[in-house]
Parts: structure tokens; sequence; C-alpha cells
């Protein structure tokens, strides 16, 4: 009988769809239908736009961010409970309303209030499955629910953040989830000759993860005059796409992108990628094999994911100016860095998965996913 799937997702940043993205992939290769719900979307139309609209709000002043998350979520205050209790108020009844129509067999929560939601219902529902996937190096309040069957973490130290909150947890670390075309991502030699960029010069790709935090095009205008090659990728901020095109038309050192699913062969052209330190970019970079310069810009998770990063290693971190970025891209050029002497060798992160799924009794077998190619 085939087994139905539930990724609850959110709409903030790109992340949470990659991880919905590598989720389907895992189970459908075994068999599973899956659909995806937006915990957003569930919470209702105008609630979902609120919340929307102020978690940008907040994002875009860091300081205010920062408190939120270090003084609030991390502590589990009576802040967060209310946040939680307001969200899942509205979360609970719709997502039962939907497994009512179409029943499913596993709630999976790549989204912290899709978590705390997930766990609720659990109690209403026995029969149903519940795991959560959180990539973040700090687990806050909001994504850990006593009756979760099974908290999927990346790290150690993620792992005790859940137990922070629950003692007797269910956890399982496991690899950071990476696309498959990633781990197929071409030599530095064949991604350069398909883009134009000369073998003999130094190139970065500096890549804009949807938050659109930090002097992107400023920085890319400054690396280019220092003679460095520049792949500058947008994303989803059309505004930065348009100004970065604009620049590329000036200057031949620098080629424009925006949203992107070129994104593997870009990396495989750099020899430094400069980013956020988004758990999800950083792990595709390193499956490709390439040293990180990462932007501390990004408020409350990302100043822990960024430490985490640096501790893993092939990461720096710089000044998140024009002339701080590219004054660590010439000391990594001069320190001798080169995506053409990188190793891209990663281990697969299915069979983690499928493993620790097995063991809460999920019906699931490791394949290896189509176009995904040998690490």
């Amino acid at each position: 009988m085939t087994k139905d799937a539930v990724l609850l997702t959110g709409s903030f940043g790109l992340g949470h769809e990659m991880m919905a993205r590598c989720c389907e992939d895992l189970l459908e290769g075994s068999g599973w239908r899956t659909r995806r719900l937006d915990s957003m979307s569930l919470l209702g139309g105008w609630s979902g736009r609120a919340a929307d609209r102020v978690f940008n709000r907040m994002v875009a002043i860091p300081g205010l961010y920062d408190a939120l998350h270090f003084a609030h979520l991390r502590t589990g205050s009576r802040l967060a409970e209310l946040m939680d209790g307001a969200a899942s108020a509205r979360l609970v009844p719709a997502l039962r309303a939907r497994l009512a129509r179409r029943p499913a067999d596993l709630v999976l929560s790549v989204f912290a209030t899709g978590a705390s939601a997930a766990a609720k219902l659990k109690a209403q529902m026995p029969g149903l499955r519940t795991v959560v996937l959180c990539i973040d190096v700090a687990v806050h309040r909001l994504w850990v629910a006593e009756g979760t069957d099974l908290f999927l973490v990346t790290s150690a130290a993620a792992a005790e953040s859940v137990r922070r909150y629950w003692p007797r947890a269910p956890v399982a670390v496991v690899p950071q989830p990476v696309r498959p075309a990633f781990y197929a991502a071409p030599s530095q030699e064949q991604a350069r000759k398909a883009l134009g960029v000369p073998l003999q010069d130094f190139c970065v790709l500096i890549i804009d993860s949807g938050w659109g935090f930090g002097p992107l095009v400023e920085s890319v205008s400054v690396l280019a005059d220092a003679g460095v090659h520049v792949l500058a990728v947008a994303g989803r901020e059309h505004s930065i796409e348009r100004r970065l095109r604009g620049l590329a038309a000036r200057e031949p050192r620098v080629m424009a992108f925006g949203f992107t699913d070129r994104v593997p062969e870009l990396m495989a052209a750099a020899d430094v990628v400069v980013t956020l330190p988004g758990a999800t970019t950083c792990s595709e970079a390193r499956v490709v094999g390439r040293h990180l310069l990462l932007l501390d810009v990004m408020p409350g998770h990302g100043r822990d994911n960024l430490l985490h990063e640096l501790q893993l290693g092939q990461a720096h971190v710089c000044v998140p100016t024009p002339r701080g970025v590219t004054c660590s891209v010439l000391a990594l050029r001069d320190a001798g860095v080169s995506g053409a002497l990188a190793s891209g060798a990663a281990p697969r992160w299915e069979p983690a998965y499928v493993a620790a799924l097995q063991q809460i009794g999920l019906d699931l077998e490791y394949r290896e996913l189509a176009g995904a190619g040998s690490p």
C-alpha cells in the first residue's frame, strides 16, 4: 500500500524549500506520495501575510531580530510561548482539516511553526508519525515539542540543543541534505569552458540566498576592479538582479544571474563561494569542494551557523563591506586557494536518513537519486 507524507514548510528564505525538495525526492524514491503545505498559508490569509510582514521587517533590523532570537526563542521565554500558542491555535485546526480530507502516514516538518503544530496534532491522531528536520546548529524552543517521533539534526550541538528543552527527545544526527545536482557538478575546467570564464583567472561566486542581506552589488563591483572574475547570483531579489545585469554590461569580469538552477555549475567554476552562513548553500559548496567566505550579516540563527561553519573548516569570515570582502578574497587568492586543486568527494546523505526513519517504523529504502553521479 502506498504511503502518504505531508511536508510542512515555511515561506521564509529558500532553505526550507530546498530541504523540502530533498525530502520529497527521498520519500518518493521509496514509493511514497508526498504533498507540501506552507505553514504560513495554513495560518490563514490575513494572519499568514501579517506574520510574513512582521518577520521580514524584524530581520531587516538585525539587532531587533537578534534580540528576539537570543532572548526569547532560544530561552523559551513567555513571549516565545505566546507566539507558539497563537500560531498553533490557527495551524492545528487547519492541518487537522487537511488530513481529514486526505490522510497521511507522516508529517515531516522543516519549519519551526509547523513542527510545533504537528506535535500537538499527534496527540489527537496517535497513528500519525511526526518528524522534524532542523539544519540549524542551535535548535530554538519553537522547534521542540514533546510527542514528536524523531528529530533529525545535522550536528551534535544541535542534538543537545533539542535535549535542552526535552531531555528524552528521540534525536538522530544526520548529514545535511544536498540536492543530487551538486554531487554531479562538472570539473572546474568543464564549468569554466561552458561559462566562458578564463581558466587562469581567480574566480568567485557571490550568491544571495534569498534574504537580500549584505552589500552584494557594491562588493561585486570592487572585486571586479581588483581583477577578480565574479559570478554573481541575485536569487529572487529582482532589484538586485537588475543592478547586477547593468554592472555586467559595463564590466567584462562580471557575469550576472537571477534565480537559476545553474548553481552547481557556477560553484564548480569558482575558486571561492562568497555567501551568507545558510546551512543549505554552505553544504552545497562543500559537496562541490569549494572554500567558503562568509558574511556575518545574517541575524539570529545565522550567528550560530557562522561559527559552526568556521569550525567545520574550509570556511572563512570577512568584514561585510565591499572593501572587506575584496581584501579577504585577495588574501585567499594569494594563499593559493583554488577550486582546481579541491576535491568535491562527499558522502551521500540519504542512507543515514533512511536508517533513522526506519527506526521509527517508516518503510523506506535507499536508492541513489537519478542524475546524482558519483561523489
